[in-house]
């Protein structure tokens, strides 16, 4: 793909969804921090029905050191792998207190440090907590990066780095968003629903779905009518 078509992918884009945000519910950067953490592997509708509740309880790490372990874990006991990630808040909780004076650090590489924290999560809290550009690589972005031909790569940290050369500045807080939506609710996995992406005909992806379902086969696919 040329960045001339790259260029037009991202303003098509743009004029989609204009201000993209993210899903995860959260009103300072330590809950995002902890909600990113909490959502690998796991929906982010299931990581916020149990952060409305948390949060309501502590929503600072000194807060949450005191809750405790086992309090803990009744919150988010419904998301996958919720004992892992229960020792990695309680663990980040401990060293933002220790290290950074209880504030989430705004440095990528100072976040990398947190327990749970890898480098998808960090880009995350750079990208939404604190607003610089950084495209952040889950499944979805790796997936539709690939598929539609904007950047090919092996590893998520490969495809990072080459988004983040193709993607100019002024698109680059939004892509992120735009990506990941893209992945979640058009460019699915299994069943890309290509016919009503508003990059269709930008996209080099060779297996487009482009037939418009039926009433019928959508009812039986799950679609929304």
């Amino acid at each position: 793909m040329n960045q001339e078509k790259r260029i037009e992918i991202l303003k098509k884009l743009q004029a989609h969804n204009p201000h993209p945000k993210s899903e995860l519910e959260f009103s300072n950067p330590f809950e995002l921090l902890v909600a990113v953490v909490l959502s690998a592997q796991a929906t982010d509708k299931s990581v916020n029905e149990a952060t409305r509740v948390l949060f309501k309880k502590a929503n600072t790490p000194q807060g949450l050191m005191e809750l405790g372990h086992d309090e803990l874990l009744k919150h988010i006991r419904h998301i996958g792998l919720y004992r892992a990630k229960a020792k990695n808040v309680l663990g980040l909780c401990k060293k933002l207190i220790e290290d950074y004076d209880g504030q989430v650090p705004e440095d990528l590489n100072e976040l990398i440090k947190l327990p749970g924290v890898g480098q998808k999560s960090a880009s995350v809290v750079m990208n939404v907590a604190f607003g610089h550009p950084f495209i952040a690589v889950d499944t979805h972005v790796f997936r539709v990066a690939n598929r539609t031909g904007y950047a090919k790569g092996k590893t998520p940290e490969e495809i990072q780095k080459k988004m983040e050369s193709y993607t100019p500045l002024e698109y680059r807080l939004e892509a992120h968003h735009w990506f990941i939506l893209l992945g979640r609710y058009i460019c699915k996995a299994r069943k890309p629903e290509c016919w009503r992406c508003p990059i269709k005909d930008l996209c080099e992806f060779k297996e487009k779905n482009l037939e418009v379902p039926t009433a019928k086969s959508r009812k039986k696919l799950g679609l929304a009518q």
